[in-house]
């Protein structure tokens, strides 16, 4: 199975209740989804801008992990300050970089993917590139709406904000995946308000136009819906050490879950599986594999935790 990660990838400083990285260290949503799915055996490319400040780096670190890159040059790789203060995942997000606008796509790598993964941080992808992707691609995408969502206020903070492209957006995409925040900012509707909040606000995102619409919550699991089915998808019970990424290796469960069961259920509880490997650790370097995301599958399937 071939994927493709489109967003700038990042050097993050991270520091939660339980770790601190000291140091900036590769993070990013397409980063991190591009990390899990080769983890699960799948091929992979990143495709995203990067500055000489951290380019040498990522190269040898993209090459060491077996993920092909497709960059574009930027004036400085992008980055982020993640201070998390409590146990939800809330956080403080600083600015320690900012990296260029994607201006391109390799038309051939992306067309031959099985699921396109569009996963921006701080507005690098635009509407029209979504449209270009939209038009190249025979496979699926899937849509973190993260970074569509952010943008950088006068004290150099991030500040969410719904940006009006994003209703044109989704439309183009197959799978929209947004966390509590971010199906929040685009739906009006709190999801952790209650059970039914949570429907509603998965209902009206896929209402905006994706064939599936998942909201996620963290260690309270997630909600899918296709049109047809809801579904309610437990999280795989962890000890949870730093939650960056997990979102992000959710979406890179899913893709490679629904490729393997071809269920909307089963690429939910497969999200949720390779997520609990990644915030049981910090980094790149998480020790997931497909024997152990499959063991915690089967687990999660059956006993529904």
């Amino acid at each position: 199975m071939d994927i493709v990660g489109i967003g700038n990838p990042v050097y993050d400083y991270i520091k939660t209740p339980k770790v601190d990285t000291k140091t900036r260290i590769l993070s990013g949503c397409s980063t991190n989804a591009c990390l899990a799915a080769r983890k699960l055996e799948a091929q992979t490319m990143l495709v995203g801008c990067v500055g000489d400040d951290f380019g040498g780096p990522f190269k040898t670190a993209l090459e060491g992990y077996g993920i092909d890159s497709y960059t574009y040059p930027s004036p400085e790789t992008g980055g982020f300050s993640l201070i998390y203060y409590d146990t939800l995942g809330n956080r403080t997000l600083d600015v320690l970089g900012q990296a260029s606008a994607v201006p391109d796509i390799p038309v051939d790598v992306v067309s031959s993917a099985d699921f396109v993964i569009i996963g921006p941080i701080l507005g690098e992808v635009s509407l029209s590139l979504v449209r270009k992707i939209k038009a190249a691609v025979n496979g699926q995408i899937l849509l973190d709406p993260q970074g569509l969502l952010r943008r950088i206020n006068s004290d150099g903070r991030i500040e969410h904000y719904r940006n009006p492209e994003v209703d044109a957006i989704i439309p183009l995409c197959d799978v929209v995946k947004a966390n509590e925040v971010e199906a929040e900012i685009i739906t009006g509707i709190h999801p952790r308000t209650s059970e039914d909040a949570l429907r509603r606000a998965t209902e009206m995102l896929h209402g905006l136009g994706c064939r599936i619409a998942i909201v996620t919550l963290a260690a309270e699991g997630s909600a899918a819906y296709d049109g047809q089915t809801y579904i309610r998808v437990p999280a795989y019970a962890t000890n949870a050490v730093d939650p960056t990424g997990a979102g992000d290796t959710y979406a890179a469960g899913f893709a490679v879950g629904y490729l393997k069961h071809a269920t909307i259920k089963g690429a939910c509880y497969y999200g949720s599986c390779v997520a609990s490997v990644m915030v049981e650790n910090v980094g790149p370097d998480f020790p997931l594999t497909s024997e152990e995301a499959d063991r915690r599958w089967e687990r999660l399937i059956q006993n529904g935790r």
